[in-house]
């Protein structure tokens, strides 16, 4: 690096440092604009389309606008790794799912090592912001880097962790509005790191004592909103058996100034329905069973078969033949205003509706056809049709539902049909079913 070394990193003249963000997702592309703006920076994505596009002045995850783009001057992109070897400050924001089998998968994350490995110099930093467990970064990770480069972790190369803290189609709380939370591999990189950061965080930031305090942090955020999620799932299961309306119930509760405003409904996406298991895998790992955290996920994962049998149960009560029954279902993104289909609980509604030989539509003009297509087999509807269908799930609240109303909404539906506003948009005379 350039500027004044110290135990072989640099610790001034930041300015001089040239980035290489790897992963231009959700997260990587923001973060990546943000230093464009301000200093030399590389975009890398192993997707040459996804490179075509930003080079085009184009963004479909509208994250970030195309006059965004424009303004970071000092930003390139590349899906050629060789292209990254001038840089000496590499940031990894690939994703982190889980498997089949519910178990953390860590394969973006070590073929993201293993590419650093082939390019990383003396003195040079990696910095990972990707979601893991407490521990993954320097015992999964940063081996794979030694194994590659054949150099020594904290004596020729250093690490850092600063989790990603982005909400994908929230267009108040981005990148740089929201607090960072920092840490390094020794105390000259955490000052470095959170130097770095503090660059572009206007919020400012908060430098952790250690990389795996900084990986416990971020877990456990998307942990304590699952697990209250699961508590409002629960609640409203209960009231739903006792003819309550939760959100009524819910609205009351709400008068109290310490109440959190929680609510029922589908949990998916890349975060919250995903880093618990992060966090699980590593307390079996050690032996122990987390009762409490895994609840959560089982009521959570369980909530779009509930959903379907309690639509299934309204049908019947109105005589509608259940099976080859015509529903549609609007929304298929894993919320609202986002075209992000990465994890979404709508899927699980199709899959249940067709257990029980429901043909279900799918109409969101937020997402893309051939992504819905390639990742669940579902073909989403251009326009749904009038007076077509035997029930109408809203599943996610986009703004265009919200604005079409409850009564534009029904009209989809045949004279005698099931409206289950899954979201609770609408008034409770305007729907049959509220969860």
């Amino acid at each position: 690096m350039t500027g004044q070394q110290t135990n072989g990193i640099n610790t001034t003249q930041q300015q001089n440092n040239k980035l290489a963000i790897i992963g231009l997702g959700y997260v990587g592309l923001p973060l990546a604009v943000e230093f464009g703006k301000k200093r030399p920076t590389i975009g890398f994505d192993i997707n040459a389309n996804r490179i075509a596009e930003l080079k085009n002045g184009q963004d479909h995850t509208l994250e970030v606008a195309p006059d965004e783009l424009q303004q970071a001057s000092h930003l390139t992109y590349t899906d050629q790794l060789d292209e990254l070897r001038d840089a000496n400050v590499f940031i990894v924001t690939v994703p982190t799912p889980i498997d089949a089998h519910k178990r953390p998968d860590l394969t973006p994350l070590i073929k993201a090592s293993e590419n650093l490995g082939k390019i990383i110099k003396r003195g040079d930093i990696v910095i990972y912001e990707s979601t893991v467990y407490p521990g993954a970064t320097e015992e999964e990770c940063i081996p794979v880097i030694e194994r590659i480069s054949g150099l020594t972790y904290n004596q020729d190369f250093y690490a850092g962790y600063s989790p990603e803290r982005i909400n994908p189609g929230d267009k108040e709380h981005r990148v740089t509005t929201i607090k960072k939370v920092t840490s390094g591999s020794t105390p000259e990189v955490a000052d470095f790191v959170d130097n770095l950061y503090q660059t572009i965080i206007t919020a400012g930031t908060h430098k952790a004592e250690s990389i795996q305090v900084a990986e416990a942090a971020k877990v456990i955020e998307n942990t304590q909103r699952d697990l209250n999620i699961a508590l409002m799932n629960e609640l409203a299961i209960i009231f739903n058996r006792m003819g309550i309306d939760t959100e009524a119930v819910l609205r009351a509760a709400g008068t109290k100034w310490n109440f959190l405003p929680f609510r029922p409904g589908l949990v998916g996406g890349h975060c919250i329905g995903v880093d618990p298991y992060y966090l699980t895998h590593k307390a079996q790992s050690l032996g122990y069973q987390p009762e409490v955290i895994l609840a959560g996920r089982r009521i959570n994962d369980g909530m779009g078969a509930y959903v379907v049998s309690q639509l299934v149960k309204a049908m019947v009560k109105k005589r509608i033949q259940v099976e080859g029954a015509k529903v549609l279902v609007m929304g298929l993104a894993f919320k609202e205003n986002c075209p992000d289909l990465r994890n979404t609980r709508v899927a699980d509604i199709l899959d249940e509706l067709n257990e029980y030989h429901i043909q279900a539509d799918v109409y969101d003009p937020w997402v893309s056809a051939e992504e819905a297509q390639r990742e669940y087999e579902v073909t989403p509807v251009p326009e749904p049709a009038a007076n077509h269908y035997d029930a109408i799930i809203l599943a996610v609240d986009h703004q265009q539902f919200r604005e079409m109303g409850a009564l534009a909404m029904r009209k989809f539906g045949k004279l005698n049909h099931v409206f289950y506003d899954l979201k609770s948009v609408f008034s409770a005379n305007e729907s049959d079913l509220r969860l």
